[in-house]
């Protein structure tokens, strides 16, 4: 059980179970009953600030290595483990970018729209503000191998965050299920690489009952510590935003840990009295991955104060066994059919009012070429939230006047394939193919001047 005076615990999501455990603790799932296990903590021991600006005053000792971190310089609100044990590579670099252009392009007024571009941290995605949190925790248990599974950007950030821990790292992926760009950075940062004749959700079953096995630190986010990081983004987005909530937050589906760190991280800002609302959150999945858009919109799948009814998610993924479904997207990142954080993520739909929508690839390679056209170039899953965020205000779910943040999570290159043959095939509304000409400057001239 928990200890009173720690000032965290683990505690089982399942009302009927509520088991508690330590911190110190090695376990993914809660032991008594199977179930996602959240962090939780005991507020009165610990000395958050006042206001959310006090946060602001860090900048100021940016020297010091853990107020540099955009995911540390918050540490108050996610205190699990001692500064001794917290470890950072400098994520959280990040930038809220205003985006007027693209705000036009969806019929949003001036000034309401911008773009959380996670594609600045260390390896490239969002997963390093998770990873700091999760190998913090690592170090803290005394872990020396760790393993996850992948479809590309969590490998990229495992293998970054293991060497600098000094820990031996495997990731396993699913054979020809990763961008090319993902894929080199497991392997150049050391890790070793096991492609599974499967797809992510084969890798995810394999890695748990390896941990299990080989008593290897699991990275993936069933992982409550990992998502614990991830809560940061949106501090983040609130103290771009000056120290204000927007109206809604867009983020990709996936395997909803943002989401679901998300919605904790909101809940949890209004429990302690910081943000006077909270914003509405959408959740952009593609239709080749529409588990929760299925589960959600088709079957009524509800939190219900954390009793859910497990039997319509059995009943779904019976059907996808029977029928030997396999996702296909080419947003890789969110090809995933059985979501592990997807009742947390129900929490969160609970928590901010939200909605769930699934969009095209071919929607989502056109929203990816607006954004490298008009903004900053991410990877295709980033791209389903503009691609979502045009749904929204065709349907006016979404007014034209309200606030907008839009999660950004990888680097444009980390997925470059889906990015040349847009162009180069000439795929879509913003193609922009290169054009082939003769060695000639007369030629060249003409081409130019044509243009």
């Amino acid at each position: 059980m928990a200890q009173s005076t720690e000032t965290a615990y683990q505690k089982c999501i399942n009302p009927a179970c509520a088991a508690e455990f330590d911190c110190r603790q090695t376990i993914f799932k809660c032991p008594q009953c199977g179930d996602l296990l959240d962090i939780q903590y005991n507020w009165d021991k610990i000395e958050v600030p006042g206001k959310l600006s006090d946060f602001g005053r860090r900048w100021a000792t940016r020297d010091n290595r853990l107020d540099f971190s955009g995911v540390w310089r918050f540490r108050e609100l996610l205190n699990f483990c001692p500064d001794e044990y917290r470890v950072s590579i400098g994520e959280g670099q990040t930038i809220l970018q205003q985006n007027d252009r693209i705000a036009e392009y969806l019929e949003i007024d001036k000034g309401c729209l911008y773009l959380q571009y996670e594609g600045l941290n260390p390896s490239g995605s969002f997963k390093d503000n998770g990873m700091t949190a999760a190998f913090s925790h690592a170090m803290m248990v005394g872990a020396k191998s760790c393993a996850c599974a992948s479809t590309g950007n969590t490998s990229a950030s495992v293998a970054l965050y293991a060497h600098s821990c000094g820990l031996k790292c495997t990731v396993f992926i699913g054979s020809g299920r990763i961008a090319f760009g993902k894929l080199s950075q497991a392997m150049d940062y050391g890790a070793q690489t096991i492609q599974i004749k499967g797809d992510f959700d084969d890798c995810m079953k394999q890695v748990q009952d390896v941990c299990v096995k080989l008593n290897l630190y699991l990275l993936n986010s069933l992982n409550p510590f990992r998502l614990e990081g991830q809560k940061t983004i949106m501090y983040r987005i609130i103290e771009q935003f000056g120290w204000q909530v927007p109206d809604w937050i867009v983020v990709p589906g996936g395997n909803l840990g943002n989401s679901s760190s998300f919605g904790k991280a909101f809940m949890e800002l209004k429990q302690l009295g910081l943000i006077n609302k909270i914003p509405r959150l959408a959740i952009v999945n593609a239709t080749g991955a529409d588990t929760l858009t299925e589960l959600v919109n088709a079957k009524n799948l509800k939190w219900n104060n954390g009793n859910i009814d497990q039997t319509i998610i059995d009943k779904y993924y019976k059907v996808l066994t029977e029928s030997n479904f396999s996702p296909h997207t080419c947003a890789s990142a969110i090809e995933i059919s059985r979501p592990v954080n997807l009742k947390k993520c129900l929490r969160a739909i609970d928590v901010c009012e939200g909605v769930v929508l699934a969009v095209t690839d071919e929607e989502i390679c056109d929203a990816k070429a607006l954004i490298g056209k008009y903004g900053l170039g991410c990877e295709p899953a980033s791209a389903a939230t503009i691609a979502g965020l045009k749904h929204l205000r065709d349907h006016g779910v979404i007014d034209a006047d309200e606030k907008i943040a839009c999660i950004l999570t990888g680097h444009v290159l980390k997925d470059p394939n889906v990015t040349v043959n847009y162009h180069k095939n000439n795929e879509g509304l913003f193609s922009n193919p290169p054009v082939e000409c003769d060695n000639n400057l007369d030629e060249i001239i003409k081409l130019i001047s044509d243009d």
